[in-house]
């Protein structure tokens, strides 16, 4: 376990969350960080969320959706209370969250930014998103992904 500590695996730790962490050696050849963890680890696909960063009105938010779907940003923007929605930054995303893109965790950020989880997470027992690092996953129930977010869940993959 000694290297694998994120502000992720400390906030589930902290919180005596049930939790598995999954790792695989990242190839940074690889296109998609949410299809390599798929592939490396043989997991469904629809189970695997990435955690994608949003500016919703001037606001950063977090959009979690699975790593077959794409992020419909009306959608996000009507979830957080918003009008309009656009990719963030990729520099201020990562300063924003205190992570790397391709290892951003919807856990676990430097400072709080709104989470919107799709409502397709509630369908399984247990779904598989970032744990802080590229290669790093964790495994958790769904809801203890919102509780420990504050997110709000809805349709958000177009």
């Amino acid at each position: 376990m000694a290297g694998k500590g994120t502000p992720a695996t400390a906030l589930l730790a902290k919180q005596k969350v049930a939790h598995e962490l999954h790792s695989y050696d990242h190839d940074p050849r690889h296109e998609s960080f949410g299809s390599e963890a798929v592939e490396a680890l043989g997991l469904d696909p629809a189970r695997v969320f990435k955690t994608l960063v949003a500016d919703v009105d001037g606001k950063l938010t977090v959009g979690v959706v699975p790593v077959t779907g794409q992020l419909d940003l009306k959608a996000l923007a009507a979830a957080a209370g918003g009008k309009k929605a656009k990719m963030a930054d990729p520099a201020a995303a990562q300063r924003a969250t205190g992570y790397v893109l391709g290892g951003i965790s919807p856990l676990g950020h430097r400072s709080r930014i709104p989470v919107v989880i799709d409502a397709t997470a509630e369908k399984f027992e247990t779904v598989y998103c970032s744990a802080g690092r590229r290669g790093l996953e964790v495994e958790l129930a769904p809801a203890d992904l919102v509780r420990l977010t504050g997110a709000v869940v809805a349709p958000i993959v177009g």
